[in-house]
């Protein structure tokens, strides 16, 4: 859709174009998870100085999007709830200031259950703050323990609840296939989330990351490593109960009740525009890919000195293709065989048939969907089908 203002300086869609979002990484967080890989620092001591060099980005940064208008807003991390409210506040302020965010926006927080106060959920509502997202992983305090969580399962349950009395709009995340979780605690994790009514829920199986602290107390053998047919029977079982429960399985990965999507994980599949910012934050604009440096120093070194902090990967046609395959794939709607060029769809449908013969796709009409059992090896299949 293309916007244009009224006599009164109203937003209103004119016509027909893209929208796009912006990601906000805050890398910080109290204490490491063994299973994290993600770009992070358990020290504050320069929470100030990367919060000024992401703002000066921001305004840096405000013609990556081409003018078009943001429909979503993230705070991804790390840890962003151990940002203060007016850090929140400025944030939200600058990207206003620099991009056109649409009224009715959806703005996300990520948040850990220790982090979740009354006074907080009133101050993060009041900023525009209008979706969460909990990092629960499990509500069983010897799986916590494992995990090396910050928060304890007391926590988990209560300021859950405590946060359904102000917010509508909440995503929680579940950690499946751990080796000490029996498919009657995963259930229990489940259930636990359905009976307090929450809209979304994000299911990850445990993946033991390179150089994390479960990898090194895997060879170790401090540690029991996953077993992947352990994780396949409780994806299983996962997919069967959220469907009883009344959810849609949109993505791999996510799961809501009807009307309750992350609009902004959506626009990533979905291949639409977005900003991110902030140290290891990538960035796509439909022609390029580029990341931040994953080093707060560096990074904050070369924002005050007016450079981003950036490498830029140019999108062949093929890279294209490719993305597209791999994203729609994941999705319920699946991959539309009319978007893929001539020249590639006689291999594509070629490589795809032995995945419709064997029940792990189904073609339905002009769309290659995943059965469940192909949901399982969604990202081998996608692999199979590349040009």
């Amino acid at each position: 859709m293309a916007f244009r203002r009224d006599i009164d300086g109203n937003l209103f869609i004119k016509s027909q174009t893209t929208l796009a979002g912006i990601y906000i990484h805050i890398p910080f967080c109290r204490q490491a998870c063994h299973y994290c890989n993600f770009h992070f620092a358990t020290s504050l001591r320069y929470k100030n100085e990367l919060i000024a060099a992401l703002l000066k980005e921001i305004t840096l940064q405000k013609d990556y999007l081409e003018g078009e208008p943001v429909e979503t807003i993230y705070f991804g991390g790390g840890t962003p709830s151990l940002c203060t409210i007016e850090e929140v506040q400025d944030i939200i302020t600058r990207i206003n200031e620099s991009f056109t965010v649409l009224p009715g926006a959806e703005i996300t927080l990520e948040a850990n259950p220790d982090d979740i106060t009354a006074e907080k959920l009133i101050d993060w509502k009041e900023t525009g703050i209008n979706r969460l997202s909990i990092g629960i992983q499990s509500f069983f305090e010897e799986d916590l323990h494992w995990m090396n969580r910050a928060h304890n399962a007391q926590q988990a349950f209560d300021n859950l609840r405590l946060a359904t009395t102000y917010f509508d709009n909440i995503t929680i995340d579940l950690i499946y296939g751990t080796p000490q979780l029996t498919h009657e605690k995963w259930k229990q994790n489940v259930e636990t989330a359905i009976s307090l009514n929450i809209p979304h829920l994000s299911c990850y199986a445990l993946t033991v990351e390179p150089k994390t602290a479960l990898d090194k107390l895997i060879r170790q053998k401090k540690s029991a490593n996953v077993s992947p047919d352990k994780q396949s029977e409780q994806f299983l079982l996962l997919m069967q109960w959220l469907e009883e429960a009344g959810y849609e399985h949109y993505e791999i990965s996510n799961f809501s009740k009807p009307g309750w999507r992350s609009r902004h994980n959506s626009s990533y599949w979905q291949g639409k525009k977005y900003a991110g910012l902030g140290p290891s934050a990538h960035s796509f604009n439909e022609r390029s890919r580029q990341w931040n440096i994953a080093n707060n120093s560096i990074y904050i070194e070369k924002i005050n000195n007016n450079e981003l902090p950036a490498e830029i990967e140019i999108l062949t046609p093929v890279q294209k293709t490719n993305e597209y395959i791999m994203t729609s794939l994941r999705t319920m709607e699946g991959l539309q065989l009319n978007r893929i060029e001539e020249k590639h769809l006689a291999n594509l449908l070629a490589a795809a048939k032995k995945y419709t013969d064997s029940g792990l796709l189904k073609k339905d009409n002009n769309i290659l969907l995943l059965t469940k059992e192909g949901r399982l090896l969604a990202d081998g299949i996608a692999a199979d089908l590349f040009c």
